[in-house]
């Protein structure tokens, strides 16, 4: 759906939109059956490799990753849209209804950024550890995983829920209004991401990302967010896509970008669900370019 004048001013002004109901729920189907057959694969190796003892078969969606979780952390390697590389995941990134929100920030000349994630948050509980863990990230922005020349692109975060995604089950949260003072100081934190180094860190009442599947959460590169821990019984399971004004920087070179939308140039369009997959092979067998988390 395309965005309002009302919603187009508040992004521009706190660097944070939530847009209800911006992609039909069932578009999202497609991936979240791609996704669970994937988690069934993977309880399977690990299941005849004698690290799980239970499959948790009958579970649901949004349990069953985290039953899995507890047993073997193992279960998610591989999971991320890179290595898993589904066809559904790859026909979502082209939705008309996510495309005509993107469109509205960035104009109608699309790119997909390569930075770009499937991820599930398992409950905390499930952890076994206590301290810093992959699944709860700290405060960061978008611009501290990309290089320093993509400070001047226009690229949009898109993230979605294929759930609920409630304070209970670890929401995201942004500080409005603080992307306008550019990229803030990263360094790396112990078993984490990069994060936001605490002296920097404005003191701006957090805002939390409440959010369900259907929606869209739209950040700015410079808008500090994070998660925080899932104290529910549940996995929220989300996809952390971004998008960009075609010709501009993509802040990771080492990876691949694609055409998703251009009036000007329909054929330049990448729509091959197997030049895709050849694209990430050759990217992540025979790096070239650049992947890096900023830090200074």
């Amino acid at each position: 759906m395309k965005l309002t004048a009302e919603q187009i001013e508040q992004f521009n002004t706190k660097g944070v939109l939530i847009v209800t109901s911006a992609v039909e729920e069932s578009e999202l189907d497609p991936v979240i059956n791609e996704l669970e057959a994937w988690v069934d694969r993977r309880a399977c190796e690990l299941y005849s490799e004698r690290k799980i003892q239970s499959l948790h078969a009958d579970a649901s969606f949004d349990t069953r990753f985290g039953l899995l979780f507890k047993q073997c952390k193992e279960i998610g390697d591989g999971l991320d849209i890179s290595a898993s590389r589904g066809k559904a995941m790859f026909e979502f990134l082209h939705n008309t209804n996510l495309l005509d929100t993107v469109e509205s920030l960035v104009g109608p000349e699309i790119t997909c950024n390569p930075v770009q994630h499937a991820r599930t948050k398992p409950p905390t509980a499930y952890e076994g550890r206590t301290g810093p863990s992959f699944h709860v990230v700290p405060w960061h922005q978008d611009a501290g995983v990309m290089m320093p020349e993509a400070e001047v692109s226009n690229i949009v975060t898109c993230w979605l829920p294929l759930g609920d995604a409630t304070i209970e089950m670890g929401c995201m949260q942004a500080l409005p209004g603080v992307f306008n003072r550019g990229y803030l100081s990263h360094f790396k934190e112990e078993a984490a991401t990069v994060t936001i180094r605490p002296e920097v860190l404005p003191a701006v009442a957090p805002m939390d990302l409440v959010c369900y599947k259907g929606d869209v959460v739209l950040l700015n590169k410079f808008t500090p967010h994070r998660s925080v821990p899932n104290v529910s019984e549940k996995c929220r399971w989300s996809l952390d896509l971004r998008y960009q004004t075609t010709g501009h920087h993509t802040g990771r070179t080492a990876y691949p970008a694609f055409i998703v939308r251009s009036p000007s140039n329909p054929e330049s369009v990448l729509h091959d669900y197997d030049e895709w997959c050849r694209l990430w092979t050759d990217a992540l067998e025979n790096p070239k370019g650049i992947s890096m988390h900023r830090t200074d």
